[in-house]
């Protein structure tokens, strides 16, 4: 059995500046009808970069959490950038370090119930330093924070974006 739904109608209910809201009516696989709630997002990247056995941790408020995270360097990826390009761009943005070299580590769907978001994972396997330029707006402070404290901060729940857990544990896997 199929389980594929197929779009009956379709309406925008908002467009932003990364995303846009839709609501859709779908026929079942069954024959009956639903409605999805969605939100079609330009997509991210992520750069996991360990120098000298520490992990580039980005610190920030995020508004919709209401406190302050680490996570690893990431953004949205521009209309026309890959998501290598992306992810060299937000570690220079975020850091300070420019990649010499990228290695994709995965590539993950944060929240497939409601969005179409992709985020691209890698591996900074080198860079070297620039010089921090935030993005208008932005407030942050990156820390380099050593890995087996990382991880006990992954382990305790201290750090929670999906994102970071991720590139962390498949960072631990392959090494």
């Amino acid at each position: 059995m199929s389980f594929k739904e197929e779009k009956l109608t379709s309406k925008e209910i908002f467009n932003g500046k990364i995303m846009r809201l839709y609501v859709d009516d779908v026929l079942l696989p069954d024959g009956g009808v639903s409605k999805r709630e969605y939100v079609r997002h330009c997509g991210g990247s992520a750069a996991l970069f360990i120098k000298d056995g520490c992990v580039a941790l980005v610190r920030q408020y995020r508004y919709v959490y209401g406190r302050e995270i680490y996570e690893i360097p990431a953004g949205k990826i521009d209309a026309g950038e890959s998501p290598e390009d992306a992810a060299a761009r937000e570690l220079a943005e975020e850091t300070g370090y420019c990649a010499d070299e990228l290695e994709k580590l995965a590539q993950i769907y944060p929240s497939p119930g409601y969005t179409d978001e992709v985020i691209h994972i890698y591996a900074v396997k080198s860079a070297h330093y620039v010089g921090e330029r935030h993005d208008e707006g932005e407030f942050l402070s990156c820390e380099f924070i050593p890995l087996p404290k990382v991880m006990e901060m992954a382990e305790s729940g201290e750090i929670s974006d999906a994102k970071t857990v991720c590139a962390l544990y498949k960072y631990i896997a392959s090494a």
